[in-house]
Parts: C-alpha cells; structure tokens; sequence
C-alpha cells in the first residue's frame, strides 16, 4: 500500500489507541488465571491479535467483542491445544511466551514473519541449554522442549527487557522461589516496571530486592482481574511530534500517571522548546521554535524512528545515544532513517550506538520506503505532512496502529491511500 500526503496544517482531536506493551500483559495475565477476566480498551493491531491466538493454543478461551476481551484462563497447562505457536512479527509474544510455554513439558515450535527469528534469541537458548533443556533456532523456527525451573537467573540488562518479562510471567508459577540478577548497564527498565504492574492487578508479586535483582516468590497463582489498558504513549509520540513541527493537535485518551517508558515523549518534547498542556488526559502542544537537544534512549527505544523526524525541525544537531536496539526490530531502524531522512534533505550520521540528526529539511523527489517497519512508515509520515510526498509499504502500520492513517486524517493531514 501506498500513501500520498499533501502538505497541509494539523489541526483537530485524535485519539490515541490503547497502550499495545500493557494489551499483551493484560491477555497474558488473564490467559493464566483460572476464572474470567474481561480486558476492555483493546485495539485489534497484528500483534495483539497474535498474543490472543496464542494464548488460545495454551488453552485459554477468548471472546473479543467489539473493543472488549472476555478471558477464561487456563486450571493448568495441561491443555495444550497446538504446539506450533506462530508469533507474525511480534518479538513481545515470542519472547514473553517461550518461558510460559516451557510448562507445558511439550515439545513448542515457534515460528514467525520477515525478521522476527533474526532477532536475537541467545538469552533463552542460553537459559534453556544451561539446564539441559532443549532449544534449538533456526531462520525457519525456534523449538523448546522442558519446562524452566525455580532458582537463580542472571541476565545482561543492555539487552530486550522482553526476556525479563517472559521469565516474570513465568516463575511465580514454579514450585521453588527464584531470584533474577540483572547485570548492568540496566536499560528499559520501565517495561519490567509495567510488567510488574499488570503482574500485581493479577495477584502476583514481584519485588525488588535492589536495583539489580528481582525476588519471585514461587507457588504463586494468577487471580482473575477486570483491566481497561491506557492509551499508548510510543503511539501518542506521532502526534506530539506532528504537533511540534506543523500545527496544534488535542491529544486524547492519555493516563498522565502511566508508567510506560515511552511517556519520556512529553520531557522530551518540552526539551526541544515545545509549550505542552494536560487537562483529564487531554494534551495539547505546540511550538515555536524548536531547538535540538541529546535524547538518551535507554528506556524509550521505540521513540527512535519519530525523533529523528522532530530533529529534521530542530534548530542544531541531535545527539540520540543509547539506540544499538534500534539495528534489531523490525527494519535496522538507524539505517532505515538514515536513508529515508536523505531523501528529505536531512543528514544523519551514526556508529553503532548513537545517531547525530543534522537538521534540515526538504520535499523529497522520489517515494519513501518504509522498510516493512511500521515505526518507520508513521515517522516518516509525520514528516511529509509538512514536505509532501508519498511512502510505499504502508500496510505495515497494522503491525501496531491500523488506524494511524485515519487518524492522522482528522488531525488535518490530507493523505490518500493506494493499493
């Protein structure tokens, strides 16, 4: 799919749909407790709906209807009902799930779409193998076989939180107590914050004993909860961002008090020179003139790609360090900018752990790519809403925000779309 955008003044009310980091935890969560949960607030993106067809594998019954999500969970994990668990593109489902489908004691094959099983796996397959477990990965597939057990864990924390997670989602539940060293330098640590929020909405405690390591207590059991997920802040930083380059936008549907990391949008908009006001989750930004400014980012990686855009505006250079995750989503995401913001004009020059944005800015002459990424797709978006152009491979929005397009039209941007 193909959009064209014209350049054209933001203006309107969106939005913005619920939280995707916080929809995965919540199904999980009332996928493993035994009773009814219902999750209101969903937002049917490809890798919710994958997250949902696999926990219905592991046996859980999940009605959706319309924004709603009714969940009985699983007695135990004896019910089985297929072993190949297909995981699309979602790196969260993988790898929150390959701890928790351990405990069934089968044998798992994992399989997934372009470059899900490129991306590293070795924290598991290290895991696994260390205690005689099986696990194997190919390009084609990921096989487990034999469940993880209680004790000692220690993980690198400069690599995904996601295997953190997935061992949360999974320890309590063992027999044994356990404890997860985590070896430093610690980054994302606000994703295991929100994992261990949705944890104790279910009846599971998870405590910090340091700043470095993690106590489960073990024979723990999931309890049925009723969750309304929040709105997404990684998604709320498009429209912030289209706000401070092109116009005033009223952005809806936000938790001022979230926890989620990416919420490091509204300080960092604020940084580069933006006014931001909040009333009953309501925002509203605007700007000026926009100045560069050093962005670390250690616990919001996902904001990578639509930086880049806001820095394209800014007066200066920006420095955006802590950013090697960015070379293994769902596109290298340093490269992929890099290309794509030359072609609007705008110089970015990198190593492997930081990016410098030279501003500057211009329509581009021929199409966009967007790299089968949907960051990429809606970062770059935002930017032709000032310059104009067009941007193939637009399809991939689906993976997290289906109605990205439909949204940044009522906020004012003329955008067709094509097949």
């Amino acid at each position: 799919m193909k959009a064209v955008i014209r350049p054209s003044k933001a203006k309107g009310r969106v939005t913005i749909p619920p939280s995707k980091s916080m929809a995965h935890r919540a199904i999980i969560c009332a996928s493993l407790a035994d009773g009814v949960s219902v999750i209101s607030n969903i937002d049917y993106s490809v890798d919710i709906t994958t997250t949902i067809e696999c926990m219905r594998k592991l046996g859980a019954e999940i009605i959706c209807d319309g924004s709603t999500v009714t969940v009985r969970g699983i007695k135990d994990f004896s019910g089985l009902e297929d072993s190949h668990i297909e995981c699309s593109e979602s790196g969260s489902t993988l790898r929150f799930l390959i701890p928790v489908f351990s405990l069934t004691g089968q044998k798992i094959t994992f399989t997934g779409k372009n470059r899900l099983l490129k991306r590293p796996q070795k924290i598991y397959e290290d895991m696994f193998t260390g205690r005689g477990l099986h696990f194997v990965q190919t390009e084609e597939k990921i096989e487990i076989q034999g469940a993880l057990t209680g004790g000692e864990y220690t993980l690198s924390g400069g690599v995904s939180s996601q295997f953190i997670s997935g061992l949360l989602f999974t320890l309590p539940l063992l027999e044994s107590n356990s404890k997860i060293h985590i070896l430093p330098p610690f980054e994302s640590r606000s994703y295991i914050d929100l994992t261990i929020q949705m944890l104790a909405k279910f009846g599971v405690e998870i405590v910090w004993e340091n700043d470095l390591t993690l106590y489960i207590k073990g024979g723990q059991k999931y309890v049925p909860h009723n969750e309304t997920v929040e709105g997404d802040f990684s998604q709320f930083a498009f429209f912030g961002v289209l706000s401070a380059i092109n116009g005033t936008v009223d952005i809806c549907g936000m938790n001022p008090d979230s926890l989620q990391g990416d919420k490091q949008i509204i300080e960092i908009l604020s940084w580069f020179g933006c006014d931001i006001a909040c009333e009953n989750g309501v925002y509203h930004i605007s700007a000026e003139k926009l100045k560069a400014s050093d962005i670390d980012l250690k616990n919001c990686p996902d904001l990578g790609p639509v930086l880049c855009t806001l820095a394209m505006f800014a007066e200066g250079k920006t420095r955006i360090y802590n950013a090697s995750r960015l070379r293994l989503k769902e596109s290298d995401r340093i490269m992929a900018m890099e290309k794509e913001c030359a072609k609007m004009g705008c110089r970015i020059t990198s190593n492997e752990n930081e990016m410098i944005i030279h501003s500057g800015h211009t329509c581009p002459t021929e199409p966009l790519d967007g790299w089968k990424d949907h960051r990429i797709v809606m970062a770059c978006a935002v930017a032709l809403s000032v310059l104009g152009g067009e941007i193939d491979g637009c399809e991939a929005v689906a993976k997290s925000y289906p109605s990205f397009f439909e949204d940044l039209k009522k906020a004012g941007i003329e955008v067709e779309l094509y097949d």
